[in-house]
């Protein structure tokens, strides 16, 4: 006897006189709620071979561990072996009668597993996608913030100076203007990646150049 899934039911196909037979296990003397289990088995089986379910999919397992359960109690119940058709990999596997059925076997199908079952076809499979973390580049972001902190310096310093010859008051105006304009941009750029590296440099170099101004007032 071999148990099979065809058109999204459950189909017992055996051997006679008259050639192979195919009959459905509703037909046969079988434990209670046994035919149910095969048809919604077969049911779910069927609706999982037509979506795009991964192979190595939780849905995929599910079947074929169901299918494997309800072929041992098929086999308990006829006294016979049944070869079980797997309806995901095609695989024929001969599932002998079992000397002592276990609480397992015997068990009706319970509500957990169809809802398993349930789940993984009507809900998209969460792929989560893991972004390896890129590694801080703290050498070339130090030496791009060094060379930029340089530039302000130079640049911060050399107008304050510049300006101061003329007014004091003038420097100091040229030095608000200069940093409330860039301050936004330095703001914004804190936490982009490669800029953040120009930001703290801006950052420095205006710390840098103005503590280097009030070291030459002294």
């Amino acid at each position: 006897m071999e148990l099979r899934v065809q058109d999204g039911r459950a189909v017992l196909a055996g051997r006679d006189d008259a050639g192979e037979r195919e009959v459905d296990p509703h037909t046969l003397p079988l434990g209670a709620g046994l035919a149910d289990a095969l048809h919604e088995w077969a049911k779910v089986a069927d609706a999982v071979l037509r979506t795009d379910t991964p192979s190595d999919g939780a849905a995929i397992a599910l079947v074929t561990r169901r299918g494997h359960q309800l072929a041992g109690r098929l086999a308990a119940d006829m006294g016979t072996p049944v070869a079980y058709a797997d309806p995901v990999t095609g695989e024929l596997v001969v599932v002998d009668v079992p000397s002592a059925p276990t609480e397992a076997e015997t068990a009706e199908p319970t509500d957990d597993l169809t809802d398993d079952l349930t789940d993984d076809l009507t809900d998209e499979p969460a792929v989560e996608q893991q972004v390896p973390q890129e590694e801080t580049p703290w050498g070339t972001g130090l030496t791009v913030s060094l060379i930029t902190a340089a530039v302000v310096t130079f640049t911060v310093f050399t107008l304050s100076v510049g300006l101061g010859e003329t007014s004091e008051w003038l420097a100091l105006l040229a030095n608000v203007l200069v940093v409330g304009g860039i301050a936004p941009s330095v703001w914004l750029a804190r936490n982009t990646p490669v800029w953040r590296w120009v930001a703290y440099g801006v950052v420095a170099g205006v710390l840098a150049a103005w503590l280097s101004l009030l070291l030459t007032l002294l």
